[in-house]
């Protein structure tokens, strides 16, 4: 009964540092991981939905930290030196959906790339900024088009998701 007694506290002790050293590769900050949308965890039902906004999506992970709900975004590139606008404002967006679904408001989110992550503050000007780009989107779906890609790097535009559908893609 002893050594059975030994085994699962020493099982127990791996199982907590096995979780620790997962945390720590994903780049997880404190606190409860309420979701995540990897498999690991109990998944959304539904994605972030405003229909008044027309924006919705899922944070690879949301972390509960007391009364706050962080939204968490992991890449699996090299950081670049400074983290890229389209993922700025991809958690900025998660941010605002927390807010308007969930009506808490996420001071922050976390971009991890693969060596590096950035702290992204949801201020009242990064907020601006998105509801200003939302806006310029649907100005220009109603337009019927969309502007020229803003790049020339075909690795890009092989993984691109609308690749199969986009006229301006890249041989």
């Amino acid at each position: 009964m002893p050594y059975l007694i030994g085994l699962l506290v020493l099982l127990g002790v791996l199982l907590l540092w096995w979780s620790q050293r997962e945390r720590q590769r994903v780049g997880l900050p404190a606190g409860r991981v309420v979701y995540s949308d990897t498999g690991i965890r109990r998944e959304l039902e539904k994605p972030l939905y405003d229909q008044g906004l027309g924006l919705s999506g899922r944070p690879d992970y949301l972390v509960e930290q007391g009364d706050l709900l962080i939204p968490v975004e992991v890449k699996s590139a090299p950081a670049p030196p400074a983290p890229y606008d389209s993922h700025v404002f991809q958690v900025a967006a998660y941010c605002l959906l927390i807010q308007k679904q969930l009506g808490k408001r996420a001071p922050y989110g976390w971009l991890q790339y693969a060596d590096r992550k950035f702290r992204i503050d949801f201020t009242s000007e990064l907020e601006e900024h998105l509801l200003d780009l939302l806006a310029d989107m649907r100005r220009a779906e109603r337009r019927g088009g969309v502007p020229d890609r803003s790049h020339q790097s075909a690795a890009r535009c092989r993984a691109c998701g609308f690749r199969e559908i986009c006229d301006q893609r890249l041989k």
